[in-house]
């Protein structure tokens, strides 16, 4: 078969026509468009502006660093310094693209110290905003304020009024990048970026003042002076509380083979309790972002602290400079170096070793209950006698009576129940399992003759309420007020009682007693650890998904695991709980006789009992 040449190729898709395109012309980009893309990357938001002007402010040996912000930096960045300043020869270069003190050649790179060394920074806030610099270095008579726009002076630098070192203005921030502004609207937001920013340069920097306020605040949000400590600046930037539960930490390698490192520190203890961890690293005097190191880091801590628990961590890791490049981010938030994963695994390893060591410090606060505070349980007397024997004599409903005699069955609940037909020998049945399951619970196994045990026992004795225990004793069961409060009736008073604190302090008790001694009831099934573990800890945190999570999940599972099984011995000896060799769990403890526990809780109970056996 012949195709003409009009006709459509056989390629074309059915019911198209074909069409020719001319490839797209390839063109030069102007160069303001290029510095406009290039600043876009390098000055993200308001704080990726403000961590380039302090670092600046670092490299130019400031020992007093103030930052001025106003509607989250978009409207105002102000940050002075009292460092060398800048020659008055350098002023026409200043904000050019690539132009820099730090290094001549890529080479200098291997061995770079300095925070800043592209020659970016300034570029991109000129070509983003309206830069003004103030500046004066030692020797002159007056200082010199010049406004960049687009890299390059609006005028001649003009004599002024000037203190040692430099100022920068960034005002209209992102001006003429609408869509990035509009993002930006909410000043609530950017400004505790800032001031975190600040505050992380603050405890590393212990040699240098801060502060950072609002623009037209009188007091500042961020204050320090130079300190004496690492410790102390913590103290000062994150308070007392904070600083009181963190440990210091330190760790190193000199092993060419693996990794040749120094790293000092400080990370919370047990007694730390956060939902968010807070981790500010730096690597070579740089503040940057590792999340291998966090990911291994937090592993250690689930493993270690209750759920729900995150870390505070400050560490200062020095590398040969020839390890570490640099220069692998726009903003220089991360860097790469070498023998990454065996650094990693070290510093795991120690934080690990801290923590396993550390347990002696976990505190827990109590509160003790005494006789005047139990008095403000009562409701009230819900009458007078007089009008009790009043009342009686009247005929009123059953279901309208108020109790006013403990005594009288027609003030219990169950007087409201309709009996059903036919039941005798069931209520005989299960009258006689009450009886006996009461015997059972005042004369329990003797608990195991251990001293710490017998204290704890005598303890719980000592502490015993006469006028609770009375009341515990003879009260009448009245009904459920919510899912925490019942009401019990002792004689003509009400009480409200938190059943759940009194649930847990009946466990506890029995647990104490029964210590070494608990009855045990076996599974049907022998039930996977590691299974229930994993379990435990995809229902604790519902919202993450994904195969890295999983693996997340999994260490800590196995670790959990671990730890479980070198204590299998004992948790079966002094608690009935059985684990054989294969991981499975096979018995678990009676710890009140009659009340089979939800089996839904198994595996929180196993994760929470791994958290407890570090």
């Amino acid at each position: 078969m012949q195709i003409d040449e009009d006709e459509t190729p056989a390629m074309a898709a059915p019911g198209s026509e074909a069409q020719w395109r001319e490839p797209p012309v390839i063109r030069r980009l102007e160069e303001s468009v290029v510095n406009r893309i290039a600043a876009g990357e390098v000055v993200q938001r308001p704080a990726s502006a403000v961590k380039e002007l302090v670092e600046n402010s670092l490299d130019a040996g400031a020992t007093s660093i103030s930052v001025v912000v106003k509607d989250g930096g978009l409207k105002l960045i102000q940050v002075s310094d009292n460092g060398h300043g800048i020659r008055y020869e350098d002023l026409p270069i200043l904000c050019e693209r690539h132009t820099t003190s730090k290094l001549t050649s890529f080479e200098d790179l291997q061995t770079i110290k300095s925070m800043g060394f592209r020659g970016e920074a300034l570029a991109s806030m000129t070509y983003v905003g309206h830069v003004t610099v103030t500046t004066i270095t030692d020797g002159q008579l007056h200082g010199y304020r010049v406004s960049y726009r687009d890299g390059v002076m609006e005028h001649e630098p003009k004599p002024c009024a000037a203190v040692k070192g430099t100022q920068i203005m960034v005002e209209n921030l992102f001006y003429n990048m609408v869509a990035r502004r509009k993002t930006l609207q909410n000043a609530s937001d950017d400004y505790p970026k800032i001031v975190d920013l600040i505050s992380r340069f603050a405890i590393y920097h212990t040699n240098v003042s801060f502060t950072c306020r609002k623009h037209g605040a009188s007091k500042a949000d961020v204050s320090t002076v130079t300190s004496a400590s690492r410790l102390d600046s913590i103290k000062i930037v994150y308070g007392i509380s904070i600083a009181r539960e963190l440990m210091e930490i330190g760790t190193s390698d000199s092993n060419p083979t693996r990794s040749v490192f120094e790293m000092d520190g400080y990370i919370s203890n047990a007694n730390y309790v956060a939902k968010k961890t807070t981790m500010i690293l730096f690597i070579n005097d740089r503040l940057v972002e590792c999340t291998p190191l966090k990911r291994a880091i937090e592993v250690a801590y689930s493993a270690t602290l209750p759920k729900a628990s995150k870390p505070f961590i400050f560490m200062s890791i020095r590398l040969p400079p020839e390890h570490v490049d640099v220069n692998v981010h726009p903003t220089k938030r991360e860097v790469s170096f070498l023998n990454q994963e065996s650094l990693v695994n070290t510093i795991q390893d120690a934080v690990e070793s801290k923590l396993m060591s550390s347990n002696n410090t976990r505190t827990f606060h109590t509160q003790t209950l005494t006789s005047t505070a139990m008095t403000h349980m009562v409701v009230k007397k819900d009458t007078q006698e007089n009008f009790s024997s009043v009342a009686k004599s009247q005929k009123v409903p059953v279901n309208k009576m108020v109790r006013t005699d403990w005594r009288d069955p027609s003030g219990r609940m169950h007087a409201y129940l309709q009996d059903k037909p036919g039941s005798q020998n069931e209520k005989n049945s299960d009258l006689a399992s009450v009886r006996n399951a009461i015997r059972l619970r005042r004369n329990p196994k003797e608990a195991l003759d251990l001293t710490s045990v017998q204290e704890l026992v005598r303890e719980i004795d000592s502490k015993v309420h006469p006028g609770l225990h009375d009341i515990v004793k003879n009260c009448i069961y009245v009904g459920l007020a919510d899912e925490s409060f019942a009401l019990l009736q002792h004689n003509t008073h009400l009480y409200l009682v938190n059943v759940v604190n009194v649930s847990k302090e009946l466990m506890y008790q029995q647990v104490i007693r029964r210590f070494g001694n608990f009855n045990a009831m076996q599974l049907s099934e022998p039930a996977p650890l590691l299974e229930l573990l994993m379990m435990a800890l995809k229902d604790e945190d519902l919202d993450s998904t994904g195969d890295e999570n999983d693996d997340f999940r999994k260490k800590i599972a196995e670790m959990n695991t671990d730890l479980l099984m070198k204590k299998a011995e004992l948790l079966d000896e002094y608690f009935s709980i059985h684990i054989d060799e294969q991981q499975n769990l096979t018995r678990l403890p009676v710890v009140l006789d009659q009340h089979t526990p939800d089996m839904d809780h198994v595996p929180e109970f196993l994760l929470t009992l791994g958290y407890l056996d570090q």
